[in-house]
């Protein structure tokens, strides 16, 4: 019997499995629609689809660099258990290799990008992964960076990938300088290079809140003007990279240290796993359960 277009969309919808699983599935049946399902099921193939509702806000990012492009990736799973499991590590490897190497615009755009020549699409690889591994697997977020010759990545992974950080370091080919910026970024979550990123509208707002502040704890008015000021600078150490006491030299700020190298900073990214998603509060003994029985 031969499988149509309309054959596979309909196993697709019913199982979730990938568009090539579902169409190998079929022609391996000849087209019985019931048993692609339960062959999908054997495989543990059709899993994936039941998955797909869950929250997933643990995994690993991961920072790759080859000649003057490298890239940041996030790949989520639903338990730190599953971030430590070696095939899910591999997974997120291999994932960090294809964006670096295929540069999609987007995720969705990399979702339906050719894997490894393997006769299947990134997302039907994530797919197969999730039967074999267990859990919902997401790949959430990367961003490609392109450098100069005269520049330098600068590459950081804490906590084994909990955090991730890649930096641009320009005018230097100082490794170290660079990694140590990274470093420092990944510890205490600047939101932007320097004074300069900061826009008019968020300085004005910042200074209006610090002036009625000053106002309400009963300064005199002559004074809140400089009173202000100066409580905008500790603003600006707080969300910006070179106005911040440097992580391995407190005497220094991260600009001056920077700038006694013949340095400069051009751009950072800063992933930390999960940011900004609503997480399961899971019962531990529970969570260590299932891993068992898996």
């Amino acid at each position: 019997m031969a499988v149509t277009a309309a054959m596979v969309k309909e196993l697709r919808e019913k199982t979730g499995a990938g568009m090539m699983d579902c169409k190998k599935a079929l022609t391996e049946v000849d087209g019985d629609m019931e048993k692609a399902i339960d062959l999908l099921r054997e495989k543990g193939i059709a899993k994936a689809a039941k998955k797909a509702d869950r929250v997933a806000a643990e995994g690993l990012t991961v920072v790759k660099a080859e000649g003057n492009k490298a890239v940041i990736v996030e790949v989520n799973s639903e338990t730190d258990f599953v971030a430590k499991n070696e095939n899910f590590q591999k997974l997120v490897q291999e994932l960090a290799d294809h964006v670096l190497t295929q540069t999609p615009a987007s995720v969705e755009e990399a979702m339906g990008q050719p894997f490894k020549g393997e006769g299947q699409t990134v997302q039907e690889y994530i797919n197969a992964s999730i039967a074999k591994i267990g859990e919902k697997i997401s790949l959430r977020r990367f961003e490609v960076v392109e450098k100069t010759d005269a520049d330098v990545f600068g590459e950081y992974l804490h906590m084994g990938g909990r955090i991730g950080v890649l930096s641009v370091v320009g005018d230097s080919t100082d490794a170290d300088l660079a990694k140590d910026i990274s470093m420092h970024v990944a510890a205490i979550n600047p939101t932007y290079v320097s004074r300069d990123e900061v826009s008019q509208e968020e300085v004005n707002r910042e200074r209006e809140v610090l002036k009625q502040q000053a106002l309400n704890e009963g300064k005199p008015e002559n004074i809140v003007e400089k009173m202000v000021e100066g409580r905008l600078s500790k603003y600006f150490e707080q969300v910006c990279l070179l106005d911040q006491p440097f992580v391995k030299d407190g005497d220094q700020k991260v600009g001056k240290y920077v700038q006694n190298k013949n340095a400069s900073v051009k751009s950072f990214i800063r992933y930390e796993v999960g940011e900004g998603m609503e997480k399961r509060e899971d019962n531990f003994a529970e969570e260590v359960m299932s891993q068992v029985k898996k």
